[in-house]
């Protein structure tokens, strides 16, 4: 089983990123911690990669990269870089994970701000991918930061509730609608508002 893990990202641009973090403390100090939650969530899966040789990795990424900022990354940390394709979050999620399978690579897709993410949890989601069709990392907000794939399964990011806090148990029913053998993973954290980013710097 070769796996490949992608980071989904948006391009690093004030006003682009974070934008209910910058509500609360303004457009460029969001971007500064954008761009060291996508540096961290890197570095993760690079650690991942040191202890899983052959695993693959991608940078994939939303807006235009006109300034080459996130070529440097990927090429400084040796992933891919590729372009989300689809109008919508759960068409774009759906794309990258199913070019993954038709390249017969297994994969798994992260966000860039999960702070909580560790290269256990990707080792964790590979380990059971080995066994499951579909592999998930919950959030504490009640949607899902981790999503990883052993096989195409249909519908299941069609007209899901996006950033909403019931994204997690529709998808649980999708599975179970599908008869779907699916994993789940500890519950993760992200950063999106400001109590979020405090707990984070809190360490």
């Amino acid at each position: 089983m070769i796996g490949r893990v992608i980071v989904f990202a948006r391009v690093p641009r004030a006003g682009e990123v974070k934008t209910r973090l910058a509500r609360a403390i303004g457009d460029a100090a969001a971007l500064a911690h954008y761009r060291t939650m996508l540096r961290d969530t890197l570095a993760v899966v690079r650690e991942a990669q040191v202890g899983s040789p052959g695993l693959e990795a991608e940078l994939c990424i939303s807006g235009d990269d006109r300034d080459g900022e996130c070529a440097r990354l990927a090429a400084a940390h040796g992933f891919a870089l590729t372009t989300q394709v689809g109008s919508s979050l759960g068409e774009r999620i759906e794309a990258a994970l199913a070019r993954a399978l038709e390249e017969g690579r297994v994969p798994v897709l992260v966000g860039s701000d999960v702070v909580s993410l560790t290269a256990g949890d990707l080792d964790d989601a590979f380990g059971a991918l080995r066994e499951r069709d579909a592999v998930f990392g919950p959030t504490e907000d009640g949607g899902y930061a981790l999503v990883g794939l052993g096989r195409q399964v249909p519908r299941l990011f069609e007209d899901m509730p996006w950033g909403r806090d019931s994204l997690m148990a529709a998808t649980r029913r999708r599975l179970q609608e599908g008869a779907v053998r699916w994993s789940q993973l500890r519950t993760l954290w992200d950063v999106d508002e400001e109590p979020d980013l405090r707990r984070w710097l809190a360490g």
